[in-house]
């Protein structure tokens, strides 16, 4: 079977859909024979050109799929990769995935860095959609994506299949998430052997750091910027107290935009604000891999939820034990909890923006530039960097919800800071000295 030219289709869509077929599969009598059905409907192959080995890999990959659906965050990463994998398999190397080698693997990496053109996109597309009633692949879904950087969409600059690339994390997952799915098989005895276990030279693929990564946050000038922008606007109408709160949670709790709205392990509200016997508040949350903690709330962080509540909510200052207020409602409608990250970020985004245009007005083009780039995420970056220079790292690390302090040590940059000024003193002739 001849693919070279194919061009791909997606095969696994939402986890809810996901979920309905595995429990289809599993309640069948031949499981294969839905998952037949299905892989014939999607990549509309005849009978002559279905190889027998493509529903024993969708099933597979299914099974191993079904067992992330508690995170979807972890799920859309495993199925992107493993499609990835399948349609490699199937179109370009005509084999089943149970048969990968290590050179197979090693051949897959290399696609992943330099795909074709033609599985290439230029936006982001649904995997399926809707016609004449019935779900089918939408045409412009492809494995990969060409994607430009902020500033640069924000210039107007628009995306061609040559400025696709993938990110040396993204190949860590790649490789990460191969070995997972190979261990898989390899303990449900449907293999023998990880084939990426045996590449002995991952370096081919992944470079080595020589220092240490730099953290992207914000300067001290754009943080107090931005926080002047919004006091001032919450002085002229106090409908702005909740702008002042939210920015405030994800720079002084650290909290990440799936802590701060509702999805579908975790629905924050006023109640997970806490007081102890010794009168200390902590706020509780669930943060990434399902995972709880409780974060030491500030003064600082008091005082803006204080406002928050009594200015714009209208409620008393502090929560109550149990309170079931959303911590972030509509701003229409204070009631129903935000669900949607994008509101956040454009919320965020305008105050960047914001910023940006006056420091570009005094004359600060370095401080407006750099702030272009800027995502939501440099606010946990930029109060872990902060906090980290003054609080016991042990503390910074549990309230930021850090595996190890390996990590935190991450955001400790004061060697990074004396080496940079040392440098600055290095002559490079005898006519530097004058």
């Amino acid at each position: 079977m001849s693919k070279k030219h194919y061009i791909p289709k997606p095969v696994f869509d939402t986890l809810d859909e996901v979920e309905q077929l595995y429990k289809t599969v599993e309640s069948a009598n031949k499981p294969l024979q839905p998952v037949k059905q299905w892989l014939v409907h999607c990549l509309n192959l005849s009978a002559t050109e279905f190889p027998n080995y493509l529903p024993k890999d969708y099933l597979h990959v299914l099974r191993f799929l079904y067992n992330y659906r508690g995170s979807k965050d972890t799920f859309s990463s495993y199925r992107r990769e493993l499609e990835r994998l399948l349609q490699w398999s199937w179109f370009i190397r005509e084999k089943s995935v149970l048969k990968l080698k290590r050179q197979d693997i090693e051949a897959f990496i290399e696609f992943c860095i330099k795909p074709y053109k033609r599985w290439i996109s230029l936006k982001k597309s649904t995997r399926f959609q809707m016609v004449n009633g019935e779900k089918v692949p939408h045409p412009d879904w492809r494995p990969f994506e060409a994607r430009l950087s902020k500033q640069d969409n924000k210039a107007g600059n628009t995306a061609t299949k040559d400025d696709y690339q993938v990110s040396q994390a993204g190949i860590k997952a790649i490789f990460a998430i191969l070995s997972s799915f190979y261990n898989y098989l390899m303990q449900d005895e449907i293999t023998l052997m990880n084939p990426v276990a045996l590449i002995r030279q991952k370096s081919k693929f992944i470079r080595k750091e020589a220092t240490q990564p730099v953290i992207r946050r914000l300067s001290e000038k754009q943080w107090n910027t931005i926080m002047s922008i919004a006091r001032n606007r919450a002085n002229r109408n106090k409908d702005y107290e909740r702008d002042i709160f939210i920015l405030s949670c994800l720079y002084g709790m650290y909290l990440r935009i799936s802590e701060l709205i509702t999805n579908e392990q975790w629905a924050p509200t006023m109640g997970d604000f806490i007081q102890d016997n010794d009168k200390n508040w902590w706020f509780k949350t669930v943060s990434k891999g399902n995972k709880a903690r409780q974060i030491a709330v500030s003064d600082a962080m008091l005082t803006a939820l204080k406002h928050y509540r009594t200015e714009y909510l209208e409620l008393p200052p502090y929560p109550s034990p149990n309170e079931r207020t959303p911590l972030i409602g509509h701003k229409k409608n204070p009631s129903q909890p935000i669900t949607s990250d994008y509101t956040i970020r454009l919320l965020v985004q305008s105050y960047f923006d914001a910023a940006s245009e006056i420091l570009a007005n005094q004359g600060d083009e370095l401080e407006a530039n750099n702030l272009k780039s800027a995502t939501v995420h440099w606010l946990r970056h930029t109060g872990i960097s902060e906090d980290v220079k003054h609080r016991p790292r042990e503390h910074v690390r549990d309230d930021a919800g850090h595996s190890s302090s390996a990590i935190t040590d991450r955001y400790i940059d004061v060697e990074l800071k004396a080496r940079a000024k040392s440098a600055k003193e290095k002559i490079i002739s005898q006519d530097d000295k004058e």
